[in-house]
């Protein structure tokens, strides 16, 4: 997907920890980053957990596709967005992006995330609720990139 399709963008250094013995980032870490993004965006969108004893969410899927390896202390852009809300669920899109040699942001991974809104009492799905996605709608359709 082309960047300029995308609203939220947080930034990141690899730390030495995030990788394995081949010296690039481990595969599970993909998903924490994915994680973080989620985080930050939600974050950025005015939604903050904890807040809002409603809002609680699931994953359900979470899809990785590995493009190029990143490695140690690469600064790396997570963009997010949303990319469906269904009745329960929301689908959030992230890339991963790194820079090449000559400075130019390069697609290192996709993920989709898969989130369910669930009654955490009994984890079962819920509706996600019109203010969740008149906020995700309205941030999405900003003119201006929001950076962390």
């Amino acid at each position: 997907m082309a960047l300029s399709e995308f609203r939220f963008c947080h930034s990141l250094r690899v730390r030495w920890s995030e990788t394995d013995a081949q010296g690039v980032v481990f595969n599970a870490r993909y998903l924490d980053y994915g994680d973080i993004a989620v985080t930050e965006y939600w974050r950025a969108v005015g939604f903050r957990f904890g807040e809002a004893e409603s809002l609680e969410f699931h994953v359900a899927r979470a899809e990785v596709d590995y493009k190029r390896p990143i490695k140690p202390d690469e600064q790396l852009n997570l963009w997010a967005r949303t990319e469906r809300i269904g009745n329960s669920s929301m689908t959030v899109l992230i890339e991963i992006h790194g820079m090449n040699d000559s400075g130019i942001e390069d697609l290192r991974a996709t993920l989709r995330l898969v989130q369910v809104h669930v009654d955490l009492a009994t984890h079962s799905p819920m509706r996600v609720p019109d203010c969740v996605r008149d906020d995700f709608a309205a941030f999405d359709a900003r003119r201006e990139v929001f950076r962390t």
